[in-house]
Protein backbone atom coordinates (compact mmCIF):
# COMPACT_ATOMS: atom_id res chain seq x y z
CA UNK A 1 0.00 0.00 0.00
CA UNK A 2 0.92 3.46 -0.70
CA UNK A 3 -1.04 4.93 2.28
CA UNK A 4 -0.62 4.28 5.89
CA UNK A 5 -2.82 1.84 7.11
CA UNK A 6 -6.54 2.63 8.30
CA UNK A 7 -5.87 0.52 11.05
CA UNK A 8 -3.01 2.72 12.81
CA UNK A 9 -3.99 3.68 16.54
CA UNK A 10 -4.76 7.44 17.02
CA UNK A 11 -2.05 9.64 16.49
CA UNK A 12 0.42 7.22 14.92
CA UNK A 13 -0.17 9.21 11.22
CA UNK A 14 0.54 12.24 13.28
CA UNK A 15 3.79 10.55 14.82
CA UNK A 16 5.27 9.21 11.82
CA UNK A 17 5.01 12.51 9.66
CA UNK A 18 7.14 13.79 12.95
CA UNK A 19 9.02 11.14 12.59
CA UNK A 20 9.59 12.09 8.73
CA UNK A 21 10.34 15.64 9.72
CA UNK A 22 12.92 14.82 12.52
CA UNK A 23 14.49 12.21 9.59
CA UNK A 24 14.44 15.65 7.06
CA UNK A 25 16.28 17.68 9.74
CA UNK A 26 18.77 15.26 10.73
CA UNK A 27 19.91 15.03 7.57
CA UNK A 28 19.88 18.96 7.17
CA UNK A 29 21.91 18.92 9.86
CA UNK A 30 24.48 16.31 8.33
CA UNK A 31 24.61 18.52 5.37
CA UNK A 32 25.21 21.91 7.53
CA UNK A 33 28.00 20.02 10.02
CA UNK A 34 29.54 19.36 6.51
CA UNK A 35 29.46 22.83 5.44
CA UNK A 36 30.84 23.65 8.80
CA UNK A 37 33.87 21.46 9.03
CA UNK A 38 34.55 22.50 5.10
CA UNK A 39 33.85 26.30 5.43
CA UNK A 40 31.49 25.53 1.77
CA UNK A 41 29.26 22.95 0.69
CA UNK A 42 30.91 19.46 0.37
CA UNK A 43 29.76 19.10 -3.49
CA UNK A 44 31.76 19.57 -6.22
CA UNK A 45 31.95 23.30 -7.47
CA UNK A 46 31.45 26.65 -6.38
CA UNK A 47 29.84 29.25 -4.44
CA UNK A 48 28.18 31.28 -6.95
CA UNK A 49 25.03 32.65 -6.57
CA UNK A 50 23.13 33.09 -10.66
CA UNK A 51 20.65 32.83 -13.16
CA UNK A 52 19.64 32.88 -16.83
CA UNK A 53 16.72 33.10 -18.75
CA UNK A 54 16.24 29.18 -18.45
CA UNK A 55 15.57 29.94 -14.79
CA UNK A 56 12.13 31.03 -15.03
CA UNK A 57 11.27 28.41 -17.30
CA UNK A 58 12.69 25.37 -14.83
CA UNK A 59 10.45 27.24 -12.13
CA UNK A 60 7.46 27.20 -13.81
CA UNK A 61 8.50 23.26 -14.64
CA UNK A 62 8.85 22.73 -10.76
CA UNK A 63 5.53 24.56 -10.12
CA UNK A 64 3.71 22.87 -12.68
CA UNK A 65 4.80 19.67 -11.45
CA UNK A 66 4.10 20.29 -7.85
CA UNK A 67 0.66 21.86 -8.66
CA UNK A 68 -0.38 18.82 -11.31
CA UNK A 69 1.94 16.20 -10.90
CA UNK A 70 0.19 13.92 -8.29
CA UNK A 71 -3.07 14.12 -10.07
CA UNK A 72 -1.93 13.15 -13.42
CA UNK A 73 -0.03 10.46 -11.99
CA UNK A 74 -3.26 8.67 -10.55
CA UNK A 75 -5.58 9.99 -13.97
CA UNK A 76 -3.49 9.44 -17.34
CA UNK A 77 -3.42 6.07 -18.72
CA UNK A 78 -0.11 4.02 -18.42
CA UNK A 79 1.43 4.40 -21.45
CA UNK A 80 0.28 8.41 -21.67
CA UNK A 81 1.91 8.76 -17.87
CA UNK A 82 5.39 7.20 -19.35
CA UNK A 83 5.52 9.27 -22.32
CA UNK A 84 4.83 12.23 -20.39
CA UNK A 85 7.17 11.63 -17.29
CA UNK A 86 9.87 10.96 -20.01
CA UNK A 87 8.64 14.91 -21.59
CA UNK A 88 8.49 16.39 -18.38
CA UNK A 89 12.15 14.96 -17.24
CA UNK A 90 14.12 16.05 -20.21
CA UNK A 91 12.26 19.02 -19.70
CA UNK A 92 13.59 19.41 -16.38
CA UNK A 93 17.02 18.40 -16.86
CA UNK A 94 17.45 21.11 -19.95
CA UNK A 95 16.24 23.46 -18.06
CA UNK A 96 18.64 23.11 -14.79
CA UNK A 97 21.02 22.56 -17.32
CA UNK A 98 20.56 25.92 -19.05
CA UNK A 99 20.15 28.16 -15.41
CA UNK A 100 24.03 27.80 -16.51
CA UNK A 101 24.01 29.04 -19.82
CA UNK A 102 24.53 27.57 -23.43
CA UNK A 103 27.86 27.09 -23.48
CA UNK A 104 28.80 26.78 -19.61
CA UNK A 105 25.82 24.35 -19.23
CA UNK A 106 25.25 22.50 -21.80
CA UNK A 107 27.72 22.83 -25.08
CA UNK A 108 31.26 23.01 -23.49
CA UNK A 109 30.26 20.66 -20.42
CA UNK A 110 31.83 17.74 -21.92
CA UNK A 111 34.39 19.39 -24.04
CA UNK A 112 37.04 20.01 -21.30
CA UNK A 113 40.52 18.51 -21.41
CA UNK A 114 39.66 15.86 -18.35
CA UNK A 115 36.51 14.50 -20.18
CA UNK A 116 35.90 11.58 -22.92
CA UNK A 117 35.56 13.99 -25.77
CA UNK A 118 38.89 14.84 -25.30
CA UNK A 119 40.80 11.52 -26.26
CA UNK A 120 38.14 10.54 -29.08
CA UNK A 121 39.24 12.11 -32.10
CA UNK A 122 42.89 10.37 -30.97
CA UNK A 123 40.54 7.07 -30.97
CA UNK A 124 41.24 5.54 -34.89
CA UNK A 125 41.25 1.56 -33.95
CA UNK A 126 38.40 0.86 -31.60
CA UNK A 127 39.84 -2.98 -31.20
CA UNK A 128 43.67 -1.76 -30.68
CA UNK A 129 42.24 0.83 -28.16
CA UNK A 130 40.62 -1.94 -26.00
CA UNK A 131 43.70 -4.39 -26.47
CA UNK A 132 45.77 -1.27 -25.01
CA UNK A 133 42.98 0.53 -22.62
CA UNK A 134 44.53 -0.75 -19.51
CA UNK A 135 48.51 -0.18 -20.53
CA UNK A 136 47.59 3.64 -19.97
CA UNK A 137 45.35 4.05 -17.11
CA UNK A 138 48.22 4.77 -14.64
CA UNK A 139 49.62 8.37 -15.04
CA UNK A 140 52.98 8.75 -16.31
CA UNK A 141 52.72 5.55 -18.86
CA UNK A 142 53.95 6.66 -22.57
CA UNK A 143 50.35 7.86 -23.33
CA UNK A 144 48.23 7.89 -20.45
CA UNK A 145 44.60 8.09 -20.80
CA UNK A 146 43.17 11.71 -19.61
CA UNK A 147 41.61 11.76 -16.14
CA UNK A 148 37.66 10.74 -16.74
CA UNK A 149 38.33 8.19 -19.62
CA UNK A 150 41.18 6.54 -17.14
CA UNK A 151 38.74 6.31 -14.25
CA UNK A 152 36.78 4.45 -16.15
CA UNK A 153 36.24 1.20 -18.07
CA UNK A 154 36.52 1.46 -21.75
CA UNK A 155 32.81 1.41 -21.87
CA UNK A 156 32.19 4.81 -21.27
CA UNK A 157 34.64 6.17 -23.93
CA UNK A 158 32.99 4.03 -26.57
CA UNK A 159 29.70 5.51 -26.47
CA UNK A 160 31.14 9.16 -27.58
CA UNK A 161 33.64 7.20 -29.66
CA UNK A 162 30.21 5.58 -31.40
CA UNK A 163 28.62 8.24 -31.21
CA UNK A 164 31.48 10.69 -33.16
CA UNK A 165 31.21 7.56 -35.50
CA UNK A 166 27.82 7.77 -36.27
CA UNK A 167 28.56 12.09 -37.00
CA UNK A 168 27.14 13.20 -33.95
CA UNK A 169 30.18 15.08 -33.24
CA UNK A 170 31.32 17.85 -30.48
CA UNK A 171 29.99 18.56 -26.90
CA UNK A 172 26.63 19.51 -28.00
CA UNK A 173 25.61 15.80 -29.50
CA UNK A 174 27.22 14.72 -26.56
CA UNK A 175 25.51 16.11 -24.50
CA UNK A 176 22.15 15.81 -25.64
CA UNK A 177 23.00 12.35 -25.97
CA UNK A 178 23.89 12.09 -21.85
CA UNK A 179 20.25 14.11 -20.72
CA UNK A 180 18.48 12.30 -23.46
CA UNK A 181 19.47 8.95 -21.74
CA UNK A 182 19.46 9.98 -17.91
CA UNK A 183 15.46 11.06 -19.07
CA UNK A 184 14.89 7.28 -19.05
CA UNK A 185 15.06 7.23 -16.06
CA UNK A 186 11.72 8.69 -15.77
CA UNK A 187 10.63 5.38 -17.29
CA UNK A 188 12.83 2.61 -15.72
CA UNK A 189 11.54 3.32 -12.35
CA UNK A 190 8.05 3.34 -12.47
CA UNK A 191 7.75 0.15 -15.35
CA UNK A 192 10.30 -1.65 -12.31
CA UNK A 193 7.75 -1.13 -9.52
CA UNK A 194 4.38 -1.52 -11.88
CA UNK A 195 6.52 -5.13 -13.52
CA UNK A 196 6.93 -6.61 -9.53
CA UNK A 197 2.79 -6.04 -8.98
CA UNK A 198 3.02 -2.50 -7.25
CA UNK A 199 1.24 -0.31 -9.69
CA UNK A 200 0.19 2.17 -7.42
CA UNK A 201 3.14 2.59 -5.82
CA UNK A 202 4.79 3.11 -9.87
CA UNK A 203 2.09 6.30 -10.64
CA UNK A 204 2.56 7.52 -6.65
CA UNK A 205 6.78 7.90 -7.14
CA UNK A 206 6.03 9.11 -11.15
CA UNK A 207 6.23 12.80 -10.06
CA UNK A 208 9.34 12.41 -7.71
CA UNK A 209 11.35 10.34 -10.53
CA UNK A 210 10.39 13.61 -12.63
CA UNK A 211 11.04 15.99 -10.35
CA UNK A 212 14.13 14.09 -8.76
CA UNK A 213 16.87 17.15 -7.45
CA UNK A 214 20.04 14.63 -9.24
CA UNK A 215 18.74 16.28 -12.60
CA UNK A 216 21.38 19.11 -11.52
CA UNK A 217 24.00 16.59 -12.05
CA UNK A 218 22.41 14.53 -14.88
CA UNK A 219 22.57 17.60 -16.67
CA UNK A 220 25.33 17.30 -18.14
CA UNK A 221 27.23 14.47 -17.39
CA UNK A 222 28.30 11.19 -18.63
CA UNK A 223 27.02 9.32 -15.04
CA UNK A 224 23.90 10.53 -16.80
CA UNK A 225 24.46 7.87 -19.45
CA UNK A 226 25.18 5.43 -16.79
CA UNK A 227 22.37 6.13 -14.88
CA UNK A 228 20.03 5.76 -17.79
CA UNK A 229 21.39 2.73 -19.25
CA UNK A 230 21.53 0.72 -16.44
CA UNK A 231 18.00 1.59 -14.97
CA UNK A 232 16.42 0.53 -18.12
CA UNK A 233 18.25 -3.01 -17.25
CA UNK A 234 16.75 -3.38 -14.15
CA UNK A 235 13.32 -2.62 -15.31
CA UNK A 236 13.38 -4.90 -18.10
CA UNK A 237 15.44 -7.44 -15.94
CA UNK A 238 11.81 -6.95 -14.00
CA UNK A 239 9.94 -7.45 -16.71
CA UNK A 240 11.79 -10.22 -17.81
CA UNK A 241 10.50 -12.19 -14.52
CA UNK A 242 7.02 -10.71 -14.93
CA UNK A 243 7.02 -12.52 -18.59
CA UNK A 244 8.22 -15.44 -17.52
CA UNK A 245 5.68 -16.19 -14.68
CA UNK A 246 3.36 -15.58 -17.97
CA UNK A 247 4.61 -17.70 -19.91
CA UNK A 248 5.42 -14.88 -22.46
CA UNK A 249 7.68 -16.26 -25.15
CA UNK A 250 9.34 -12.69 -25.41
CA UNK A 251 11.08 -13.59 -21.76
CA UNK A 252 14.05 -15.00 -22.28
CA UNK A 253 15.15 -12.21 -24.86
CA UNK A 254 13.93 -9.48 -21.65
CA UNK A 255 16.02 -11.22 -20.03
CA UNK A 256 19.03 -11.37 -21.72
CA UNK A 257 18.75 -7.77 -23.01
CA UNK A 258 18.93 -7.10 -19.17
CA UNK A 259 21.93 -8.82 -18.69
CA UNK A 260 23.42 -7.55 -21.69
CA UNK A 261 22.91 -3.72 -20.01
CA UNK A 262 23.27 -4.32 -16.98
CA UNK A 263 27.09 -6.23 -18.24
CA UNK A 264 27.63 -3.11 -20.47
CA UNK A 265 27.05 -0.98 -16.88
CA UNK A 266 30.00 -2.61 -15.23
CA UNK A 267 32.23 -1.33 -18.28
CA UNK A 268 30.86 2.05 -18.53
CA UNK A 269 31.74 2.25 -14.24
CA UNK A 270 33.93 0.25 -12.21
CA UNK A 271 31.44 1.49 -9.14
CA UNK A 272 28.47 -0.12 -11.19
CA UNK A 273 29.20 -3.79 -10.26
CA UNK A 274 27.76 -2.80 -6.82
CA UNK A 275 24.35 -2.58 -8.89
CA UNK A 276 24.02 -6.15 -8.86
CA UNK A 277 23.10 -5.64 -5.71
CA UNK A 278 19.60 -4.02 -6.60
CA UNK A 279 19.33 -6.10 -9.59
CA UNK A 280 19.49 -9.57 -7.31
CA UNK A 281 16.32 -7.70 -5.06
CA UNK A 282 14.86 -7.58 -8.71
CA UNK A 283 14.98 -11.25 -9.14
CA UNK A 284 14.10 -12.18 -5.09
CA UNK A 285 11.43 -10.31 -6.13
CA UNK A 286 10.20 -11.76 -9.33
CA UNK A 287 11.22 -15.15 -8.25
CA UNK A 288 11.99 -16.37 -11.43
CA UNK A 289 15.05 -18.83 -11.71
CA UNK A 290 14.32 -19.16 -15.61
CA UNK A 291 14.91 -15.12 -15.91
CA UNK A 292 17.96 -15.42 -13.63
CA UNK A 293 19.83 -17.63 -15.45
CA UNK A 294 18.98 -15.91 -19.52
CA UNK A 295 20.21 -12.54 -17.59
CA UNK A 296 23.20 -14.43 -16.27
CA UNK A 297 23.89 -15.28 -19.89
CA UNK A 298 23.50 -11.77 -20.80
CA UNK A 299 25.84 -10.46 -18.73
CA UNK A 300 28.56 -13.37 -19.58
CA UNK A 301 28.40 -12.83 -23.29
CA UNK A 302 29.19 -8.52 -22.41
CA UNK A 303 32.50 -9.77 -20.22
CA UNK A 304 33.18 -12.44 -23.03
CA UNK A 305 33.22 -9.65 -25.49
CA UNK A 306 35.51 -7.35 -24.16
CA UNK A 307 37.39 -10.27 -22.65
CA UNK A 308 37.98 -11.15 -26.35
CA UNK A 309 38.49 -8.06 -27.60
CA UNK A 310 41.61 -7.38 -25.04
CA UNK A 311 40.38 -5.81 -21.98
CA UNK A 312 39.65 -7.71 -18.64
CA UNK A 313 37.41 -5.83 -16.30
CA UNK A 314 40.15 -6.87 -13.20
CA UNK A 315 42.63 -5.65 -14.57
CA UNK A 316 41.73 -2.19 -15.37
CA UNK A 317 40.25 -2.16 -11.67
CA UNK A 318 43.49 -2.90 -10.14
CA UNK A 319 45.31 -0.03 -12.12
CA UNK A 320 42.24 2.27 -11.74
CA UNK A 321 42.85 2.24 -8.34
CA UNK A 322 46.88 3.25 -8.52
CA UNK A 323 45.33 5.99 -10.71
CA UNK A 324 42.84 7.06 -8.17
CA UNK A 325 45.35 7.49 -5.65
CA UNK A 326 47.67 9.58 -8.05
CA UNK A 327 45.22 12.18 -7.74
CA UNK A 328 43.17 14.66 -6.39
CA UNK A 329 41.42 11.70 -4.05
CA UNK A 330 44.73 11.29 -2.07
CA UNK A 331 44.19 14.70 -0.70
CA UNK A 332 40.51 13.87 0.66
CA UNK A 333 40.21 13.08 4.05
CA UNK A 334 38.27 9.56 4.61
CA UNK A 335 37.46 10.81 7.99
CA UNK A 336 35.73 13.66 6.63
CA UNK A 337 34.45 12.33 3.46
CA UNK A 338 33.13 8.86 4.89
CA UNK A 339 30.21 10.81 5.97
CA UNK A 340 30.17 13.95 3.99
CA UNK A 341 29.64 11.87 1.50
CA UNK A 342 26.48 11.23 2.90
CA UNK A 343 25.23 14.63 3.03
CA UNK A 344 26.05 15.10 -1.08
CA UNK A 345 23.98 12.20 -1.25
CA UNK A 346 20.91 13.66 0.79
CA UNK A 347 21.32 17.17 -1.19
CA UNK A 348 20.92 14.79 -4.46
CA UNK A 349 18.05 12.74 -3.46
CA UNK A 350 16.42 15.64 -1.96
CA UNK A 351 13.99 15.46 1.46
CA UNK A 352 10.99 13.79 0.19
CA UNK A 353 13.28 10.54 -0.42
CA UNK A 354 14.61 11.18 2.94
CA UNK A 355 11.12 11.12 4.74
CA UNK A 356 10.25 8.27 2.37
CA UNK A 357 13.53 6.22 3.58
CA UNK A 358 12.16 6.61 7.24
CA UNK A 359 9.20 5.31 6.12
CA UNK A 360 10.59 2.38 4.78
CA UNK A 361 12.47 1.90 7.87
CA UNK A 362 9.03 1.69 9.73
CA UNK A 363 7.63 -0.81 7.03
CA UNK A 364 6.96 -4.39 8.40
CA UNK A 365 6.58 -5.64 5.15
CA UNK A 366 9.56 -6.28 2.50
CA UNK A 367 7.14 -4.55 -0.45
CA UNK A 368 9.29 -3.82 -3.70
CA UNK A 369 9.66 -0.01 -2.68
CA UNK A 370 11.21 -1.41 0.78
CA UNK A 371 13.75 -4.23 -0.98
CA UNK A 372 14.78 -1.68 -4.02
CA UNK A 373 15.45 1.52 -1.47
CA UNK A 374 17.34 -1.54 1.09
CA UNK A 375 19.52 -2.80 -1.88
CA UNK A 376 20.44 0.35 -3.58
CA UNK A 377 21.45 1.64 0.24
CA UNK A 378 23.55 -1.27 0.64
CA UNK A 379 25.28 -0.40 -2.92
CA UNK A 380 25.57 3.19 -1.86
CA UNK A 381 26.84 2.26 1.57
CA UNK A 382 29.53 -0.43 0.23
CA UNK A 383 30.94 2.17 -2.24
CA UNK A 384 31.41 4.57 0.68
CA UNK A 385 33.58 2.51 2.95
CA UNK A 386 35.71 1.45 0.55
CA UNK A 387 37.23 4.65 0.62
CA UNK A 388 37.15 4.62 -3.58
CA UNK A 389 34.31 7.30 -3.50
CA UNK A 390 35.79 10.53 -1.83
CA UNK A 391 33.88 13.63 -3.14
CA UNK A 392 31.71 14.10 -6.30
CA UNK A 393 29.26 11.51 -5.36
CA UNK A 394 26.58 13.54 -5.89
CA UNK A 395 27.35 12.32 -9.74
CA UNK A 396 29.16 9.05 -9.52
CA UNK A 397 26.21 7.63 -7.14
CA UNK A 398 23.52 8.87 -9.55
CA UNK A 399 22.65 5.47 -10.90
CA UNK A 400 22.00 3.81 -6.86
CA UNK A 401 20.47 7.10 -5.85
CA UNK A 402 17.82 6.89 -8.52
CA UNK A 403 16.98 3.66 -6.54
CA UNK A 404 15.75 5.25 -3.71
CA UNK A 405 13.12 7.12 -5.13
CA UNK A 406 11.05 4.27 -4.97
CA UNK A 407 10.98 4.85 -1.18
CA UNK A 408 8.80 8.23 -2.34
CA UNK A 409 5.65 5.65 -2.36
CA UNK A 410 5.43 5.14 0.64
CA UNK A 411 4.74 8.47 1.51
CA UNK A 412 0.70 9.69 2.56
CA UNK A 413 -0.60 10.67 -0.91
CA UNK A 414 -2.27 13.90 0.92
CA UNK A 415 1.05 15.78 1.24
CA UNK A 416 2.76 14.71 -1.94
CA UNK A 417 2.72 18.32 -3.09
CA UNK A 418 4.29 19.48 0.05
CA UNK A 419 6.75 17.01 -0.49
CA UNK A 420 6.90 17.43 -4.65
CA UNK A 421 7.92 21.39 -3.37
CA UNK A 422 10.71 20.55 -1.11
CA UNK A 423 12.22 18.36 -3.89
CA UNK A 424 12.17 20.84 -6.88
CA UNK A 425 13.36 23.99 -4.03
CA UNK A 426 16.40 21.53 -3.43
CA UNK A 427 17.29 21.48 -7.39
CA UNK A 428 16.52 24.80 -7.80
CA UNK A 429 18.60 26.45 -4.45
CA UNK A 430 21.60 24.16 -5.44
CA UNK A 431 21.92 25.06 -9.02
CA UNK A 432 21.37 28.82 -8.14
CA UNK A 433 23.75 29.21 -5.84
CA UNK A 434 26.46 26.89 -7.00
CA UNK A 435 28.11 26.45 -10.22
CA UNK A 436 28.40 22.59 -9.97
CA UNK A 437 31.08 21.55 -12.25
CA UNK A 438 29.16 18.86 -13.47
Amino acid sequence: MVASSTTDRPGATANRVRGDLVAVGLAALLVAVAVAVRGSPPLYGSWLPHGSPASVFAVLLAVAAVVWGPALATSLPWRGLLATGYVASLAWLLSLALVDGWQRGFAARLATPHEYLHEVTGITDIPAMLDTFADRIVAGTPGFWTTHVAGHPPGAVLVFVWLDRLGLTGGVWAAFACVTTAALVSVAAPVTLAALGRAEAARACWPFVVLFPGAVWLAVSADAVFAGVTACGIALLAQACRAAHRGSRYAPAQAVGAGALLGFGVFLSYGLVLLGVVALAVLLLGRSARATLYAAGGVAAVVTAFAVAGFWWFDGYRRVVERYNQGIASERPYSYWVWANLACLALAVGPAVVAGLHRAWLRRAWTPMVVLTAAALCAVLVADVSGLSKAEVERIWLPFAVWLLPATALLPPGVHRWWLAAQAATALAVNHLMLTVW
